[in-house]
C-alpha cells in the first residue's frame, strides 16, 4: 500500500500565468516544507505563439534561494547584482536572496522569434536561521558540470547534494538532495533513506514506487527511514527533492520567505517604498505587491 512508504500526497494548485500553466505543490495547506524546499512549481509544458514569450517583471525575494531547472526552452535571468544569464535545459540557476534581491525572468529574443517552448521546475529553498540575511549571490552551473548516473535504464542528473555516490558542485546552505530522473521503459532506480525528508514528484509519463502507481504532478512525501524503488514500465520523468528537516518553521507571503513574520512585513514595506535595488537593464517595470498573494504558507 502507498501509505506504507508515503507520509503525505500533496496535490497541485494550478495557476494560469498567461499562455502557460504552473502547477504548485509547495507550499500547501498540508505542508510547507520538505527538507529546505518550500516552493515547488512545474512550469508548462507550453508552446507560446510566435513573437510571444514569458515576461516575469522584476520582483523581490528575501531569506531564500531560488533554483530554476529547465526541461525545454530557455529563460533570460537578470538580477539586481548585475547578473545576466541564459538558462537552458539541464543547467541550474541558483539565486540566493539573503537580505534582499530583485530579478526578472523573460524569454530570450531568439526564442520569441519562432514561438518559445517552456517546461521545467522552479523551486525555492529556505536558508538556515543563521544565514537568512547573508549577502545576495548568483550561481550558474552548466549541465555538463552536473554528475549524471546511468544504470538499469535510468539516467539521473544530480542537481544538488550527494546521491548515488555522486556530488553536485552546486552550492548548498543546508543538507539538500535534488535530482532529475529520466526513466526509460523498464527502468528502475533506488530512492535511499539517507535524507531526513524526501519527496518524489512525477513530472511526466508513468512510474511506480514499490509497485504502486504514481499520479503526475503530485508530490509524494516519503516516510523517514524508508528505502524504496522507483520503476517505470513505459517511461517517465521524476524529480527527487529533500534534505535536512528544519527545526524552526518558515513563513511564506508572496515572494518573501522568513523565519520571522516581522521580517516579511518589513520586506513588504521596503518594496512598496522602492527601497529594494533595481535590476540593471530592466529598471522600468516591476510587479506590485498583491492584495491577495497566490503563494502563502499556513503556519
Amino acid at each position: 500500500m502507498l501509505d506504507d512508504f508515503v507520509l503525505q500526497t500533496l496535490m497541485p494548485v494550478t495557476h494560469d500565468l498567461g499562455g502557460f500553466m504552473v502547477h504548485r505543490t509547495l507550499p500547501s495547506r498540508e505542508r510547507t516544507m520538505v527538507g529546505p524546499f518550500l516552493f515547488f512549481d512545474q512550469m508548462g509544458p507550453a508552446h507560446l505563439p510566435q513573437g510571444d514569450g514569458i515576461d516575469v517583471r522584476p520582483h523581490p525575494h528575501i531569506n531564500l534561494s531560488t533554483v530554476t531547472y529547465l526541461f525545454d526552452g530557455a529563460i533570460d535571468h537578470r538580477d539586481s547584482l548585475g547578473t545576466r544569464q541564459r538558462i537552458e535545459p539541464g543547467a541550474v540557476n541558483l539565486m540566493t536572496a539573503g537580505h534582499g534581491i530583485v530579478h526578472s525572468e523573460r524569454s530570450p529574443g531568439d526564442e520569441r522569434a519562432h514561438g518559445p517552448t517552456l517546461s521545467g521546475i522552479q523551486t525555492w529553498l529556505a536558508l538556515p536561521d543563521d544565514r537568512e540575511e547573508i549577502d545576495p549571490a548568483f550561481e550558474h552551473v552548466a549541465a555538463g558540470a552536473l554528475p549524471v548516473i546511468e544504470a538499469h535504464g535510468a539516467r539521473a542528473r544530480v542537481i544538488m547534494g550527494q546521491l548515488w555516490g555522486a556530488a553536485a558542485p552546486t552550492t548548498t546552505y543546508a543538507g539538500t538532495v535534488y535530482a532529475d530522473i529520466a526513466l526509460s521503459p523498464g527502468a528502475s532506480i533506488p530512492i535511499d533513506a539517507a535524507a531526513d525528508e524526501r519527496g518524489v514528484y512525477l513530472a511526466d509519463g508513468e512510474a511506480t514506487l514499490e509497485g504502486v502507481p504514481l499520479e503526475p504532478m503530485r508530490l509524494y512525501v516519503l516516510r523517514p527511514g524508508i528505502a524504496a524503488t522507483l520503476r517505470s514500465a513505459s517511461g517517465g520523468r521524476a524529480m527527487l527533492c529533500g534534505g535536512d528537516a528544519f527545526a524552526s518553521p518558515r513563513h511564506v507571503w508572496w515572494n518573501f520567505v522568513s523565519s520571522s513574520r516581522d521580517r516579511i512585513r518589513e520586506a513588504k514595506r521596503a518594496w512598496m517604498a522602492g527601497d529594494f535595488p533595481r535590476v540593471p537593464g530592466d529598471e522600468h517595470e516591476w510587479i506590485p505587491i498583491p492584495e491577495v498573494p497566490k503563494t502563502v504558507s499556513y503556519p
